[in-house]
C-alpha cells in the first residue's frame, strides 16, 4: 500500500493507493462480491472507509492494471525505448500490454501514457479470452499455476493433487531435478501457446509492446519461445492462402539475436519529393515481448504511486 508523498512536511502522506482484486467499482473505492474473500460480500466501501480513517484520498485499482502502468512508466517500455535510442533507431513505442501469469491470468493496457480502465473498471480482462487449446474454456485455464500443474500431472500419469508446483516443474524442464521431462516441457509449451493466442488477440487491437510478470514469468525460457511463435503464426483463408496472425512481426526480446534484429530494424534514408531533404525511415512494423524489468511487486507499487499522482494532479 504505497503512499503518495509530499517531501518536507511533518506528515507527508497525501494519498493511499494500492491494488485489490475485483469485481469492484474502483473509482468509488467499493469492493464487490469476491468469491475468495466472503467478508466483502454485498459490497464494501473500502476506499471511503480508509479516507475517513486517514483523512487522505484513497485510490484502488486492479493489480494487472497497475502492473502494466508501472512497466509503462518506469519499466519495460522506457527500457526498450532507451535501447532503440542507443541503437540509433527512429522507432519508439507508446503503447503496452501487461500480462501477469500466476494463480490467474491478469492484464492491463496503457495507451500513450494513459491507463485504460474501462467504463465498468474491467478493462484488460484477458483471463476471459478464449482458450485456444480448449475453446469451451477461458484462457486462464490454460495459462496459470493450476494449468501448468494439471498438464504435467496428465502427461506424467499422476493424480492432479500430486503434481509439483510450477517452480519444480520448471526445474525438471531445465534438467535441474529429476522428474518427467516430457511432461514438464509440454506443460510450459501449452502455457506459451494459450498465452500467446490471448496476447495476439489483445495486440491486434492495441499494437504495442507486451511485458510479462507474475510468479510463472521466471519460467520464461520454457514458454516464451512458444508464445512468440504463436504471435508470428498464420491464418488460412478459404482459398488456402496463408496470411499473418498479426501485421507486425513479433520479437522475443529475451533472445539476444532477436533483440538485435528488433533494434536494427530496416532503417533507410529516403528523399522528400520536390526537396533536397532526406528523412530516416524504418518500414519494419514490429512489436517486442519480454519479461518485467522491475519485478511484478515493484511494478504494481510504482503503478499505484503514479496512478495516485495522476488523480491528484487531475483534481488540482
Amino acid at each position: 500500500m504505497p503512499w503518495s508523498e509530499t517531501p518536507g512536511t511533518k506528515d507527508s502522506r497525501t494519498a493511499i493507493s494500492f491494488a485489490f482484486p475485483g469485481p469492484a467499482d474502483y473509482p468509488k473505492g467499493i469492493i464487490g462480491d469476491l468469491g475468495s474473500l466472503p467478508g466483502f460480500r454485498g459490497g464494501v466501501a473500502l476506499g471511503p472507509m480508509l479516507e475517513e480513517i486517514f483523512n487522505v484520498p484513497t485510490y484502488i485499482n486492479n493489480d494487472g492494471n497497475l502492473f502494466a502502468y508501472g512497466e509503462a512508466i518506469a519499466g519495460f517500455l522506457p527500457y526498450v525505448n532507451g535501447l532503440l535510442e542507443k541503437a540509433g533507431s527512429p522507432k519508439r513505442f507508446r503503447n503496452l500490454i501487461g500480462i501477469t501469469l500466476g494463480t490467474g491470468l491478469g492484464g492491463g493496457i496503457v495507451l500513450d501514457g494513459t491507463l485504460l480502465t474501462g467504463d465498468n473498471s474491467i478493462s484488460g480482462e484477458v483471463w476471459l479470452l478464449r482458450n485456444k487449446l480448449d475453446p469451451g474454456m477461458n484462457a486462464e485455464e490454460g495459462a496459470s499455476i493450476r494449468a501448468v500443474r494439471r498438464i504435467y500431472a496428465e502427461k506424467a500419469g499422476l493424480p492432479p493433487e500430486e503434481a509439483p508446483e510450477p517452480k519444480e516443474i520448471f526445474d525438471i524442464g531445465m534438467g535441474k531435478r529429476p522428474g518427467n521431462l516430457t511432461a514438464a516441457l509440454e506443460a510450459f509449451s501449452r502455457l506459451g501457446e494459450v498465452t500467446g493466442d490471448a496476447m495476439a488477440n489483445a495486440l491486434t487491437l492495441v499494437d504495442g509492446l507486451a511485458v510479462i510478470g507474475g510468479g510463472i514469468s521466471a519460467a520464461w525460457p520454457l514458454f516464451l519461445p512458444t508464445l512468440v511463435t504463436e504471435l508470428n503464426g498464420s491464418y488460412i483463408g478459404p482459398d488456402g492462402r496463408q496470411f499473418r496472425r498479426l501485421t507486425p512481426a513479433a520479437f522475443n526480446l529475451e533472445d539476444p539475436a532477436q533483440m538485435e534484429g528488433f533494434l536494427t530494424g530496416e532503417i533507410r534514408t529516403i528523399a522528400v519529393p520536390g526537396s533536397r531533404k532526406k528523412v530516416m525511415y524504418d518500414p519494419l512494423q514490429r512489436i517486442g515481448v519480454g519479461i518485467s524489468r522491475l519485478g511484478t511487486t515493484e511494478a504494481v507499487a510504482i503503478g499505484a504511486y503514479a496512478f495516485a499522482l495522476h488523480k491528484l494532479d487531475s483534481k488540482s
